[in-house]
């Protein structure tokens, strides 16, 4: 009798659940879904698959389990036709950089496993569609041009089968006018509103997939048209939802309304009962055209009154020479400080407020008089003027740069031919002096770690999340400060980059540090991503091992640290290189760096891994592989490798045949 109960139940529940094909939901107010991770539901109605928090994961799912099969005694379509329909909108934190995206998913589980708080969309990771464990369908809606798994850009729509490497993928548009000729793109991570409409015919075995902007109808012709048989991709039982993560970059991911229908076409969600996101913007947009005309005119009037105060300030008091603004300084203005405010903020350059000294020039402590901003400034000499605006320009686009560990880059000023560069301060100073000079007590390991993925960070936004890729050229432990909590902030970006622009006499051709240089640079002089991926090799080790990356009172086999460390790894005895200050460390994780360090400095570009790479590695979220064959220097193709009696006792050591090869070319130094 009991055994009948529980079948009957169990018949009662699948009975229910066939029948109950579809739902449509004009907002989530007192809507059950299962939801996971991050995921919630607003006061207000909306669906959050995730919001503003980074590395997390959201899963929201209709409760039960949809039949998307037959039944095996019809052999009509072994699978059945679905549709439905969404709107949805992605706001970043940060708009210009970015965030991650949202997937609409076929799952066969609520609960899929191996989902990292990355890039991966909350999805599981392994991309192997043989080691999948869940079997999914995924239509993604992509903000990340992940290389990894072949995203075609940063902003497009996909279909993954078992798989994050997407099958199909396309860039975000939708098609208009007569006979859908006419293409608009969407900037899916605009924050706007958008529809999403999914359709899957089994008797084509045809799946279309079509979006625009809310309140535009549903395009004639689809963005996507995949042949696809289901038949043998999904469970008779599939589970419907929305899946979504964020990693460092972050940013809410929100559903206004769902429709979906099984055998038929999902009903059509009604604008006027969505949640208020959508009111609010069109109130925002209404509220910004009736405040037009009055803010144009008081920023006409205000306008005019700062033009006579500055007529009235040039009448009473004439400018310092050094202070007058060329035509092109004013394009840049925003962020030029006054020659005589910086005198003010560090006593007049005294040399009680220098704190460092480097190849480009002094840095001094100083307090903005006006807003009492505690402030580093830079003076940067340079021998000619040609150039300078291009400098400016450059200079004025780093400051546009937005990383927790970049140093905040504030403002810039002319004096003749000098440059004065404002930074934040940064109480702890630079690493290398933590490192080599401290008195006080010495770096934890973990303290070293967290330098070490917070520069890796730095280095991947430069990379690839800014606007425009930036490359370093100049990584070292002179060039990362410490905050007061440890954290370390990546300084210099981009100064080697805008020297370049003229001519100075410390850095002709090669630019960078001996030790950190990569050895295609000394052939070809053009710094890359890559070359910027050995220096944070050395850096590596730098930090780990606790030696500079070339001290010449070393014997021969320890000169040179890269090469020390590639010794004792060929031996098995790689922890060796560890800097023996330390009386803890996680050997997993040691080995783990001075590998990485390897593998990031290795001789052949195309052998080392991208940032991207590099910082997955350090979070843990892929395994470093077995590191490639060492490739001796005069094995580098177009290498040339002159030999030299300057030093007679060094001739086989890595460094000086590579000191060699520069011939007349003048390096940047400290």
């Amino acid at each position: 009798m009991k055994a009948f109960s529980v079948l009957f139940l169990q018949l009662l529940f699948f009975a229910c659940v066939i029948a109950d094909t579809s739902f449509l939901y004009n907002g989530f107010h007192n809507i059950n879904l299962s939801l996971y991770g991050a995921s919630y539901i607003k006061p207000d109605g909306i669906l959050s698959v995730i919001s503003y928090s980074p590395k997390n994961i959201g899963h929201a799912f209709y409760p039960s389990p949809l039949q998307l099969k037959r039944n095996k005694s019809n052999t009509s379509s072994p699978t059945v036709s679905f549709s439905t329909t969404f709107v949805f909108s992605i706001s970043p934190m940060y708009p210009k950089i970015g965030g991650h995206g949202l997937a609409f998913i076929l799952s066969s589980t609520k609960d899929p496993q191996d989902c990292l708080p990355n890039q991966y969309l909350g999805l599981p990771n392994d991309t192997s569609i043989a080691k999948f464990s869940t079997r999914l369908l995924a239509v993604e809606f992509d903000v990340v041009q992940n290389i990894e798994l072949s995203d075609i850009n940063d902003n497009h729509v996909g279909i993954d089968i078992n798989s994050l490497v997407s099958n199909v993928s396309v860039p975000a548009t939708y098609f208009s006018g007569s006979g859908s000729n006419q293409t608009h793109s969407i900037d899916l991570k605009s924050g706007v509103p958008i529809t999403a409409w999914i359709e899957y015919s089994d008797k084509e075995n045809l799946m279309n997939v079509a979006i625009s902007p809310f309140g535009i109808p549903k395009p004639d012709r689809p963005l996507i048209s995949f042949p696809l048989d289901l038949s043998s991709i999904i469970d008779e039982y599939m589970y419907v939802g929305f899946s979504a993560s964020t990693g460092l970059l972050f940013a809410e991911h929100n559903v206004l309304g769902w429709s979906f229908r099984i055998d038929g076409r999902a009903d059509d969600l009604d604008p006027s009962k969505l949640p208020s996101l959508v009111k609010e913007n069109k109130a925002k947009k209404m509220l910004h055209r009736k405040g037009l005309a009055i803010g144009v005119s008081l920023v006409l009037v205000s306008l005019v009154l700062l033009i006579i105060s500055g007529a009235i300030q040039v009448v009473r008091r004439p400018k310092l020479e050094d202070e007058l603004l060329e035509e092109w300084e004013i394009e840049y203005g925003a962020h030029r400080f006054e020659y005589s405010e910086l005198l003010k903020a560090t006593c007049e350059f005294g040399e009680r407020n220098l704190i460092g000294r480097g190849g480009f020039g002094c840095v001094y402590k100083g307090v903005i008089p006006s807003t009492g901003l505690e402030v580093a400034i830079k003076k940067v000499s340079h021998d000619s003027r040609q150039g300078m605006k291009e400098f400016v320009a450059e200079i004025t686009s780093m400051g546009r740069l937005r990383h927790r560990n970049l140093v905040q880059l504030h403002g810039w000023c002319r004096k003749n031919n000098e440059l004065l560069l404002v930074y934040d301060y940064v109480p702890n100073g630079s690493l290398d002096k933590l490192v080599f000079h401290s008195s006080k007590e010495i770096l934890t390991w973990d303290q070293r770690l967290k330098i070490l993925i917070g520069v890796g960070q730095a280095l991947l936004y430069l990379h690839e999340e800014c606007d425009q890729k930036v490359v370093h050229r100049d990584v070292k432990s002179s060039n990362v400060l410490i905050d007061a909590d440890l954290n370390a902030k990546l300084g210099d970006f981009g100064l080697s980059r805008i020297y370049d622009h003229g001519i100075n006499p410390q850095t002709t051709y090669v630019v960078g540090t001996l030790g950190y240089l990569a050895p295609e640079l000394t052939r070809t002089g053009k710094a890359t991503t890559s070359t910027d991926v050995y220096s944070y090799g050395a850096f590596m080790l730098e930090v780990a091992c606790g030696r500079r990356p070339i001290e010449p009172e070393k014997n021969e086999q320890e000169l040179v640290l890269v090469d020390w460390v590639r010794e004792l790894h060929s031996q098995e005895e790689i922890l060796r290189g560890i800097d023996p200050l330390l009386d803890f460390y996680n050997p997993e994780e040691a080995g783990l760096v001075l590998s990485l360090g390897l593998l990031c400095s290795h001789p052949l570009p195309h052998c080392r891994p991208s940032m991207r790479r590099v910082v997955q590695f350090l979070l843990g979220d892929a395994i470093l592989p077995p590191l490639p064959p060492d490739v001796h220097l005069d094995e580098i193709p177009g290498l040339v490798l002159e030999s030299s009696d300057a030093y007679p006792n060094f001739s086989d050591s890595s460094f000086f045949r590579m000191m060699t090869s520069f011939n007349n070319l003048k390096l940047g130094q400290e």
